[in-house]
């Protein structure tokens, strides 16, 4: 669960990479493309893949655990994707910390599939790459 800062930033664990937070005004909404936010999501794959069962495990404040971050962002974009599609929305299921960047990458791809608008396409970029940076 991310944890709102002022000035409608967000964080997602305890430190930023480069030192500050990290806000969807960081990237317009005419930059980003589908390519982009598959880009993101790989990366975003790629390091949990590479990360320790029991680093992922591991307490990250304000989440219970990087899986449970993770798992959220994938919680929320599955309900933007059926909001978008018009299905009810339906809970991304626990299938261990060890499943969650798989678990992101499919609820993107079922996003992505449905071609969403510019500025949601902006969004999920920069929840992507706040949750990378956190990371």
């Amino acid at each position: 669960m991310p944890v709102n800062r002022p000035g409608g930033r967000v964080r997602y664990g305890p430190n930023v990479a480069d030192g500050r937070d990290v806000t969807t005004e960081d990237v317009t909404t005419e930059d980003v493309t589908t390519e982009d936010v598959t880009t993101e999501t790989a990366r975003v794959v790629d390091r949990l893949r590479s990360m320790p069962v029991a680093r992922l495990a591991a307490a990250w404040p304000p989440c219970a655990s990087r899986a449970a971050g993770v798992r959220a962002l994938a919680q929320r974009l599955a309900d933007r994707a059926a909001d978008l599609g018009g299905w009810p929305r339906h809970e991304v299921p626990d299938a261990g910390v060890a499943a969650v960047g798989d678990q992101l990458a499919v609820t993107v791809q079922d996003l992505l599939a449905l071609t969403p608008p510019a500025e949601v396409l902006a969004e999920i970029a920069a929840e992507l790459r706040e949750m990378r940076l956190t990371l």
